[in-house]
């Protein structure tokens, strides 16, 4: 099946304070963000017509910008407001929503102190990344690239420059026949996939990395308060990729992915079982919840 072009669609995207048709929204080739990855955005997932943990992704936002030296001229309450227009603007009640914030074209130089700074919002119809049978799991090669330490990159916010390493390791873990990679931190310990956090369930205990030099995601965060939830304890810590070998199941959790079942990693095969299937649910069923009632489930 041909791709469709994102430049070629219709729809109305969110452009610095109005909705303009999709094929206008068009960035100048001298752009700093385009240059210099001076780019901040976020994902977010659009269920029965509400944006699942919005307020969280708005404020990651803003502040993933601030850790790149610039402020988003427009509030919380504003970029949420715009986020839920650009939804029912393209009639979608389930989409994915991408808000990004970049340095404009005034300045194209390492110093772009007087660049202007731009927001816009698009959404768009996008299954779970891995499909929809997702109890079959997915298989991880080993990326060649690591997370960079947090002195070295602004490793805290969701920056675009971030995620170059994390498209070639996809891209060298798909010309090997896998679905995605598994990326170690600097120091060769198990940070995430590419794009996703990831969990080990060991003994009955649920085991995930520390994010010293990679995102708290919003989604592993979700997962680990539905874990408290069915008194699954979970364990924060330091992981040795040596240690993945006991894990009895594997699984992805971030917005694109959702919840998603690991069968293998490299040579190593994992069978989705229990844990992973009820969180599955247990997830899925939170997203189709109203923002007042997923808050209310969660402290419950």
């Amino acid at each position: 099946m041909a791709l469709v072009p994102f430049d070629d669609r219709d729809g109305l995207i969110w452009w610095d304070g109005e909705l303009i048709d999709w094929r206008d929204a068009k960035l100048h080739v001298l752009s700093h963000g385009l240059h210099y990855a001076s780019v901040v955005f976020e994902g977010e997932r659009a269920y029965a017509g509400n944006i699942f943990k919005l307020r969280e992704h708005t404020e990651r936002l803003i502040a993933s910008a601030r850790i790149l030296g610039f402020e988003i001229p427009w509030t919380a309450e504003q970029i949420d407001a715009a986020c839920v227009e650009t939804l029912a603007a393209n009639n979608y009640t389930d989409a994915y929503v991408r808000p990004l914030a970049w340095r404009g074209s005034e300045q194209l130089s390492v110093s772009a102190q007087n660049t202007k700074i731009h927001l816009m919002i698009a959404c768009w119809a996008w299954p779970n990344l891995f499909g929809e049978n997702r109890m079959k799991g997915v298989r991880l090669g080993l990326a060649n690239w690591k997370r960079p330490h947090p002195e070295t990159a602004p490793t805290a916010s969701k920056a675009a420059g971030l995620y170059m390493i994390g498209t070639m390791s996809k891209h060298h873990a798909e010309a090997e026949g896998f679905d995605d990679a598994l990326m170690l931190d600097w120091q060769g310990n198990v940070a995430e996939a590419t794009g996703a956090n990831i969990f080990f369930a060991i003994d009955g205990k649920l085991h995930t990395p520390t994010p010293t030099c990679f995102l708290d995601g919003i989604t592993r965060r979700t997962v680990m308060a539905l874990a408290a939830k069915r008194q699954i304890e979970v364990v924060e810590r330091i992981i040795a990729l040596d240690e993945i070998k006991d894990a009895q199941e594997v699984f992805l959790a971030g917005t694109a992915a959702e919840v998603t079942p690991v069968r293998a990693i490299g040579d190593l095969t994992f069978t989705p079982g229990a844990i992973t299937e009820t969180l599955l649910g247990d997830y899925e069923a939170l997203v189709r919840l109203s923002p007042e009632e997923a808050a209310q489930r969660l402290a419950a």
